[in-house]
């Protein structure tokens, strides 16, 4: 089907749609004239029907009948209720301080955790008389004297 065709088919169309809107009912070339029973041609879409076969439409008014009483009511019910200071503060509000020193605070930790792991090993090293830093070496060394001490001692 070519252009030329396609359109002289749609002005017939259009044309015989103008006429059965204005009640005028002609047959041209002995054509019948198609009823459909499902099928809006104004519309082109399919019509619906009720149980009791009542022509139903969609439309967006329908679709949206409620809605303005609905918002109107809502919008009342919220300007009636009090402004309550509880409402407006927020439930935790150190949180935002809170997220930004956890950047910092984890840091803090691990080198804190550094530190008493040093700690524990001088001591450790300490105990063993294998220190390099003078408090090490005053406590193994206090500790060697009581350890002579304790074996004087026991020898008397």
């Amino acid at each position: 089907m070519s252009l030329q065709e396609a359109s002289d088919a749609r002005k017939a169309r259009l044309i015989a749609l103008r006429n059965r809107k204005e009640g005028i009912s002609t047959v041209s070339n002995g054509d019948s004239v198609l009823l459909s029973r499902n099928y809006d041609p104004e519309t082109r879409t399919l019509k619906k029907h009720s149980k009791n076969d009542v022509l139903t439409t969609d439309t967006v008014e329908k679709a949206i009948e409620g809605v303005a009483e609905r918002i109107i009511a809502e919008d009342e019910r919220q300007r009636a209720q009090e402004l309550d200071v509880f409402n407006i503060a927020p439930k935790r509000p150190n949180w935002d301080l809170k997220r930004e020193m956890e950047k910092k605070l984890a840091k803090l930790e691990r080198k804190t955790q550094e530190a008493v792991h040093t700690l524990i090993r001088q001591r450790l090293a300490s105990q063993k008389g294998q220190s390099d830093d003078i408090l090490g070496a005053m406590n193994a060394q206090e500790k060697a004297l009581d350890v002579e001490d304790q074996l004087s001692d026991d020898d008397e």
